[in-house]
């Protein structure tokens, strides 16, 4: 669902900034989630302070800043006339990729999560898998560059700490408060940082440029890779250690890759390369593989985070 986006989002990014589009994006779907957050208001209540700190850090950081820092990081390798520096997208990509590790760490840290000797084989051929298809053009460009760009490289750096720790903060919450209510209160919180944001980068035309052309991909983007897909995310995280999510989040570049290469108008028609399909292949079998390990508990979470969430298990009980 999160691929999909590649449907609705490039038209946008012509007429609209990055800070933008989000700022839409997040005020549609807060408006559709604001009736489950009123229903559900008596058990926010009794959130404690650290899960109400959990969820703002969800919404500031992950839902709004990162977006923009990895925006920003694109764009400095298209910002000469002359076409793409494929030196600093190479850059880009390659930090990108550290977001499980970032994830497994602060699931360490944070979570008290520890994986047994037989995950590790399988999160690393995983890695393996998404890095051969997100270089399939050339396995060795990450290892070539030549003229980093320090600050690139720190935007995406800040972004992916931040995605990997929304992934951790997510679980944590999710143990005293469902997932409509942490999906809800992810986009909320993060709708006065992207007003402040769009404020501070379009000044007096933040509000420019908006047309009723563009409703039909502010739709889609708010329905299937907004709504629908973090709803999803956050039902799956309840029951997913965070170690094994941010693995399983390295599905996302395999979702572009075959989209990509379908025919238009679903796709690109991007060529085939055998890396890619090896890449394919090998993070599909891993990520497969501690899912099934996972009931044999690959991954060991401390036995009071296990328990359902009780804000998820009292409408249940009332029922």
């Amino acid at each position: 669902m999160w691929a999909t986006d590649a449907y609705f989002r490039p038209g946008l990014t012509k007429q609209l900034s990055a800070g933008q589009i989000v700022l839409v994006e997040d005020l549609l779907i807060s408006i559709c989630l604001v009736p489950v957050l009123l229903f559900n208001f008596a058990s926010m209540r009794r959130l404690t302070a650290a899960r109400w700190l959990a969820l703002v850090a969800i919404g500031v950081g992950p839902q709004a800043v990162a977006t923009v820092l990895f925006t920003k990081a694109i764009g400095y390798a298209f910002s000469g006339p002359a076409g793409p520096q494929f030196d600093v997208l190479h850059e880009v990509y390659l930090l990108y990729l550290l977001q499980p590790v970032f994830g497994l760490a602060f699931a360490r840290i944070f979570l008290g999560e520890r994986r047994r000797r037989a995950f590790w084989p399988f999160a690393a051929t995983a890695m393996v898998g998404v890095y051969l298809i997100v270089f399939a053009d050339n396995p060795a460009a990450p290892w070539q560059i030549k003229h980093p760009e320090l600050v690139a490289g720190l935007l995406v750096l800040g972004a992916v700490i931040m995605w990997a720790g929304g992934t951790v903060l997510g679980r944590y919450a999710l143990q005293d408060v469902s997932f409509p209510v942490t999906t809800g209160m992810r986009f909320v919180l993060a709708l006065p940082v992207l007003l402040v944001i769009v404020l501070v980068d379009k000044g007096g035309a933040a509000f420019s440029g908006y047309s009723v052309g563009q409703v039909p991909a502010f739709l889609g983007i708010v329905i299937v890779p907004g709504l629908l897909a973090m709803l999803l995310y956050y039902l799956a995280l309840s029951h997913t250690p965070a170690s094994l999510a941010t693995i399983a989040e390295l599905g996302y570049p395999l979702a572009l890759f075959l989209i990509f290469s379908l025919p238009p108008p679903v796709g690109q028609a991007a060529p085939l390369r055998p890396v890619e399909l090896v890449g394919a292949a090998v993070l599909v079998i891993s990520v497969v593989t501690l899912n099934f390990l996972k009931n044999r508990n690959v991954v060991e979470v401390p036995r009071e985070r296990l328990a359902a969430p009780r804000a998820a298990a009292e409408p249940a009980s009332s029922a």
